[in-house]
């Protein structure tokens, strides 16, 4: 009998939710939105959005497949409980300290005062052990966001949630079902002993390095102090990779009817780990990035950065079983789960992709660069361990385009090496995802479905370098840690251009608090707004923000062992002095 979709009321949604319940195996400390249909499309019009949100904060013991281990929960499951907002109420939201330790909690993409952002040492002091903080903020905005701890490396433990912001007019697109994904990585060691083990070697979790068979060839990477193996600094060498807080053989599942359109709201919650998302068999059509409305665009599958959202719309059609598969970018593991029309039913999982060894591009030496003469006079390429400084190298020679060139600048010993050539990569899906032959999402796809808010050209620009040295496991702005630089300083009220550049081999997810980032993707008076923005290594690229919020901010690299390192500042933004332009 075919499924009626008109008749799906309130009445029938509880029955529906109900009859999804517990599935087989789950652990009762997962949480309830991840065992049942969390909304269908205007539902919201009938739920109630409750006046104050407690939640407490505690260690717990949790079992993670066979394995029993020790999580920092919300509310006592992993991943925390669904906070559930509407735009325009105030939000107020009671968190209790149960550890023994200092903890916090930020709101991550969410547009709100400063001193309810929730990062200790730049816009409050921390909740200590025992003690309730109360946050309170006007919800100005809708869509899907996330939450996570801002205290050392309690994210890695299990400290992070969902957000879902119900708009108040009617969303742009149709749905009839909705789901949270929540991606994350799981390790039994504790959290510090890996940030050691990083810092003694770099590559302890690396064992996908090559053989002797390259040494030769390796020999020139060495030189410059890179690994072309080295994808991840984390890997499934002590990862678990977890979709709704379940491993891939708990098999979370999401049922459907035939003809649902299912929304699905997929977040990135990992410490480390980027994930490629595709569901065999069926289109995804993304619709939000980063919990702002986008142009609609469909694909196969789709890159996401370690805290970035995006909001998909699928429509399955066939009364079978699909798989919802995240394999991890250096393909160390992967996360799964199913969307069925039954519980206790699964699909093939597809063929693991053979893991990518970096390129010359992500060095920056990218021979089909604009306006590169391959034939360029003085330009040795089979240098070891080239000097971008080198005797021989004309940095005006003729073919050369200076808007991609670096320049001589190293950075001092925060940085171990600086490509000879920078270039905007928006265009490419990302390493591992140049010949799948599949449709896969990338930046220049992403058009916001509004004007932009703000028409104004930039009125000044700030050049940051996003900066490395992997044999020490030093992670920086411009070679600088944290604790040896300055705070960044914003004008309110002005038009700032941010540009950045990465000179290392990796990606860095940066992150602005407090505003959003416009991203300069060709897409005019469309940019798309974001918190989050995956930059590719040897990539320059620059976002557009409007300064409207007072205050200390932070902005940093979402890789969490990357920002605990030293990728990290404050941003203050400050009243524009007098004869300051």
């Amino acid at each position: 009998m075919p499924y009626n979709i008109n008749a799906f009321t309130r009445r029938n949604f509880l029955r529906f939710t109900t009859g999804v319940g517990m599935t087989v195996g789950f652990n009762s400390l997962v949480p309830v939105y991840a065992r049942q249909t969390i909304s269908t499309r205007g539902i919201e019009n009938e739920r109630e959005y409750p006046n104050i949100i407690d939640l407490n904060i505690q260690q717990t013991t949790i079992k993670i497949g066979n394995q029993n281990t020790n999580a920092l929960t919300v509310n006592g499951s992993i991943p925390g409980s669904l906070v559930r907002l509407r735009e325009g109420q105030t939000a107020t939201i009671n968190v209790t300290n149960y550890l023994k330790k200092d903890t916090s909690i930020h709101w991550h993409g969410l547009i709100l005062p400063a001193n309810m952002d929730g990062v200790p040492g730049v816009s409050f002091a921390g909740i200590k052990p025992g003690q309730t903080f109360t946050y309170q903020f006007p919800v100005t905005q809708s869509g899907t966001y996330w939450y996570h701890s801002h205290s050392g490396l309690q994210e890695q433990q299990g400290h992070f949630g969902p957000i879902i912001i119900d708009p108040i007019e009617l969303e742009p697109f149709e749905y009839d079902l909705d789901y949270v994904v929540m991606l994350s990585d799981w390790t039994f060691e504790n959290p510090h002993d890996i940030l050691a083990n990083l810092k003694k070697m770099p590559a302890y979790y690396n064992y996908q390095r090559r053989t002797i068979a390259h040494f030769s060839e390796d020999l020139e990477w060495k030189g410059m102090r890179m690994d072309p193996t080295d994808i991840a600094d984390v890997t499934g060498a002590t990862y678990t990779y977890l979709m709704n807080g379940l491993p891939p053989d708990s098999n979370w599942t999401a049922l459907f009817q035939p003809g649902n359109k299912v929304r699905l709201r997929f977040i990135n919650a990992s410490a480390m780990t980027f994930f490629d998302v595709r569901i065999p068999g069926l289109k995804m059509t993304v619709v939000q990035a980063d919990g702002q409305n986008v142009q609609p665009v469909t694909v196969d599958e789709f890159r996401i950065s370690v805290a970035e959202t995006y909001d998909v719309i699928v429509e399955p059609q066939q009364e079978k079983a699909y798989t919802i598969f995240a394999e991890t970018m250096d393909r160390s593991g992967y996360a799964l789960g199913t969307l069925a029309i039954n519980q206790g039913m699964n699909a093939p999982i597809p063929q693991r992709r053979e893991r990518q060894i970096r390129s010359m591009a992500d060095m920056g030496m990218d021979h089909d660069m604009p306006g590169m003469n391959h034939d360029m006079p003085g330009m040795n390429h089979d240098m070891p361990g080239m000097n971008h400084d080198m005797p021989g190298m004309n940095h005006d020679m003729p073919g050369m385009n200076r808007e991609f060139l670096h320049g001589s600048d190293n950075h001092g010993l925060g940085n171990a090496a600086v490509p000879m050539m920078v270039k905007n990569r928006l265009n490419e899906p990302g390493i591992g995802l140049e010949n799948t032959g599949t449709r896969v999402l990338v930046y220049t796809d992403l058009r916001s479905l509004k004007l932009g808010y703000d028409q104004r050209k930039p009125e000044r620009e700030i050049e940051l370098h996003l900066t490395g040295n992997m044999e020490r496991y030093m992670w920086s702005f411009d070679g600088k840690k944290y604790s040896q630089e300055k705070e960044i300083t914003f004008y309110n009220g002005e038009r700032l251009r941010l540009t950045l550049v990465n000179d290392t081999m990796m990606e860095h997810p940066i992150h602005l608090h407090g505003m959003w980032m416009e991203l300069d993707n060709g897409a005019g008076e469309y940019k798309p707004r974001k918190h989050t923005i995956n930059v590719k290594p040897a990539e320059k690229l620059s976002v557009e923000i409007n300064v409207d919020a007072p205050g200390k901010w932070a902005f940093h690299c979402h890789l969490l062992y990357h920002m605990e390192v030293g990728m990290f500042r404050t941003v203050a933004v400050v009243d524009r002095p007098m004869g300051v332009s």
